[in-house]
């Protein structure tokens, strides 16, 4: 299947797929998933050929970090390779960014084999994040 990839200011299709993704199937509570860094993030968004939004990711910004966040695919759209390709758009967004030298993200613990296999590495001792089990994982640009 043939996605679209674009930055996005439509904050009403990433959050209707982040409410599935993390709170209705993760059980992930409202107050942990939505919060005041949207309005300063850079939103990505997967398109379906059909126009409909499936998957969806953000990108906040911390010094010479660009940190990656709220990566999510519907459930029909996995193992499709929309993930890996959120993450390289992602990273090539960043690249684009001057100041940016390094891509940061907090890895749910069964992920860890899927970010490692996009160059990540694991930098930090687990945590839990709204009670999941999480690593931090960087990249160098």
């Amino acid at each position: 299947m043939s996605y679209t990839l674009t930055t996005t200011k439509d904050l009403t299709a990433c959050h209707h797929l982040r409410k599935v993704v993390f709170i209705e199937e993760q059980n992930v509570p409202m107050a942990d998933e939505m919060d005041d860094k949207d309005a300063e993030a850079i939103h990505i968004l997967a398109s379906a050929p059909d126009g409909s939004p499936v998957g969806t990711a953000r990108l906040l910004f911390d010094g010479e970090i660009g940190k990656i966040g709220r990566v999510c695919v519907l459930a029909d759209h996995r193992g499709t390779g929309l993930g890996a390709a959120l993450i390289r758009y992602a990273l090539a967004h960043l690249k684009t960014l001057p100041d940016i030298t390094r891509a940061k993200l907090g890895a749910q613990q069964h992920a860890i084999g899927f970010y490692e296999k996009l160059g990540f590495t694991v930098c930090s001792a687990e945590y839990l994040d709204a009670g999941i089990p999480h690593f931090d994982m960087d990249l160098k640009l």
